[in-house]
């Protein structure tokens, strides 16, 4: 297969570096101190007297990934001159609501793998994972009380609702071959874009901006989170397990129809879409092989990889209202590496 990384056009002209320059450990690390601060709280608050919800919700959160969502609060909220500890807890709460949704995320799609391990479902169940997100999310909602900020509530509130509805979408959506661009795009907005943009905005409404500035952010958020959902829609088909942490083509075998498959059965020949169809309609991998082929040949992945692009270029654009600073960029950063990453 051809790499995605390879497929993908440079973002780069909007930026001020070049893309081997950039590394996500190097981001990370500009704010090392305020994520060891996230990680403290994140397992103080796990804690609980009920074994097993500290065993399953530790599992799953010290499990590996990047910690995007709580990295870009963070960043965001230093860009923009923050100078209390406000953004720790929120970074916090975005990571249990991130998390509470892959829990219950892997049961309704019955996956077994999650971030190149068993999927916390696997290794405890469908019973305990399900309850244990309910944990998490009840734990959030404690937390965003202790922020002591309704405007922060209201953005989580009404993002984990949003979340909540997006998941009803996605599962009305499968075993649906008509599913259109549109409604995937409403899809991908509500279960992940979504939760990029609160955490950008929050970073706003604690440093107290102005609308624009908060406007700004939100742009930010939404147009990364899409584009990080692109990518990785277009890598279920063009990356290794180990690359993923998940089953290749897991999109495909849930009868999901994202934009690859969109794109290849409006641009496929007749045969080429019944055989996507029928693989919508049933599930299943028997015909992963061909598809994959018809993916490639329609250029079904360049034309994710463009949007994805257009989106991290938008993303970059919403933020020429923040001053210039290491962590201006750092943000910017991340809009490149999102379309660059092979995991």
């Amino acid at each position: 297969m051809a790499a995605l990384s390879g497929i993908i056009p440079n973002v780069m002209q909007v930026a001020e570096k070049t893309p081997d320059s950039v590394k996500f450990e190097d981001v990370a690390a500009l704010a090392r101190a305020d994520m060891n601060a996230v990680d403290q709280l994140i397992s103080s608050s796990l804690e609980s007297d009920v074994a097993l919800v500290s065993q399953v919700s530790g599992y799953i959160v010290m499990s590996g990934g990047k910690r995007l969502r709580p990295l870009i609060v963070l960043l965001a909220a230093r860009a923009l001159g923050y100078t209390g500890t406000q953004h720790i807890s929120a970074a916090t709460i975005i990571e249990f609501i991130h998390t509470a949704t892959l829990l219950h995320d892997d049961v309704v799609d019955s996956s077994e793998r999650r971030r190149g391990k068993d999927s916390a479902n696997t290794v405890f169940g469908n019973q305990a994972s399900v309850l244990v997100g309910d944990f998490l999310y009840s734990r959030a909602f404690q937390m965003m009380v202790n922020v002591g900020n309704m405007r922060v509530m209201q953005i989580l509130a009404d993002a984990t609702n949003t979340i909540a509805a997006g998941e009803v979408m996605q599962l009305m959506n499968v075993h649906d071959p008509d599913t259109s661009e549109e409604d995937y795009r409403q899809v991908i907005y509500r279960k992940t874009a979504r939760l990029f943009e609160a955490g950008a905005q929050i970073a706003a409404v604690l440093s107290n901006q102005d609308q624009a500035v908060e406007d700004a952010m939100v742009n930010y958020g939404r147009h990364l989170g899409t584009a990080f959902q692109l990518v990785d829609d277009a890598l279920d088909f063009d990356a290794s397990a180990d690359e993923l942490g998940k089953n290749i083509g897991d999109d495909l075998a849930e009868g999901k129809a994202t934009l690859p498959l969109i794109y290849a059965m409006q641009n496929g020949s007749s045969s080429d879409r019944d055989l996507i169809r029928q693989a919508i309609l049933d599930g299943g991998l028997e015909q992963l092989d061909k598809i994959t082929d018809i993916i490639n040949a329609t250029g079904a992945l360049q034309y994710t990889a463009e949007k994805a692009r257009e989106a991290a270029e938008s993303a970059i654009t919403s933020l020429s209202v923040v001053p210039a600073s290491e962590y201006k960029q750092a943000l910017v950063d991340i809009a490149t590496l999102s379309i660059q990453r092979r995991s």
